[in-house]
């Protein structure tokens, strides 16, 4: 009896990406880092946000690299158009601006990630991928910026509603606070004396009860609320 034939295997198609930048040096630069690898496909260009927003109609990308600052449309305005159109689409600021409150921004507009333009190449290839998958990529510092300006009193807070952490348990609330710091889940777990595996579930619920989709967005949320990075009485 003859043994069926395997189905052949279909490679997979590189991560399309587009560069909305306004420095031409700059876009070939990472034009060029991206072209090294197999895995990714730069689709086109823009120097602007009005001609970024047109190309990324056109093109479908599956990945967009989006400078903050630029003239005419701004960086925001233009991932505020972008989302318009396709609402899930990878949205990454590439930015110089460390400013904590320009961060916020872009997350509560629906940006996939926010990094800074001095970061090491490898990990700019790395980010790109994992937004491409799905996770939500962020410059380790700017959490931690995002917290402290908070703790300066220079973002402004909202009240938190009581039937909003309500549906947290106490352990969940020690995780939101540990999120806002910026910790990773092994440090949480070491925080809270748990597993790692444990801390996974807690996010996971966090994210679920508050109807957020990254724990960047909970550690924002929780900046934002005026829960105190050292206790979760609130």
């Amino acid at each position: 009896m003859n043994k069926p034939t395997a189905a052949p295997t279909t490679p997979m198609s590189p991560i399309s990406v587009l560069l909305v930048d306004d420095h031409n040096l700059f876009r070939s630069g990472i034009r060029s880092l991206l072209q090294r690898h197999a895995d990714f496909t730069v689709v086109g260009e823009a120097a602007d946000g009005v001609e970024g927003v047109k190309r990324a109609r056109q093109l479908q990308p599956d990945v967009i690299l989006l400078d903050l600052n630029m003239p005419g449309i701004s960086g925001l305005e233009t991932l505020q158009l972008l989302l318009q159109d396709h609402p899930d689409a990878a949205v990454i600021l590439l930015t110089v601006s460390e400013d904590a409150e320009d961060l916020a921004a872009a997350l509560q507009a629906g940006a996939r990630g926010y990094l800074i333009k001095n970061i090491d190449t490898d990990f700019l290839v790395r980010a790109i991928r994992r937004a491409a998958a799905g996770e939500p990529v962020i410059a380790e510092a700017m959490t931690a910026k995002l917290v402290a300006q908070w703790q300066g009193g220079n973002v402004a807070q909202a009240k938190v509603l009581p039937s909003e952490l309500d549906v947290l348990t106490p352990r969940e609330k020690e995780t939101l606070v540990c999120l806002a710091r910026g910790e990773s889940n092994k440090n949480i777990a070491r925080s809270l004396n748990v597993a790692e595996s444990t801390v996974k579930i807690h996010v996971q619920n966090i994210l679920k009860k508050l109807n957020l989709s990254s724990r960047v967005q909970a550690a924002v949320f929780a900046v934002e609320h005026g829960i105190a990075a050292g206790s979760a009485d609130k």
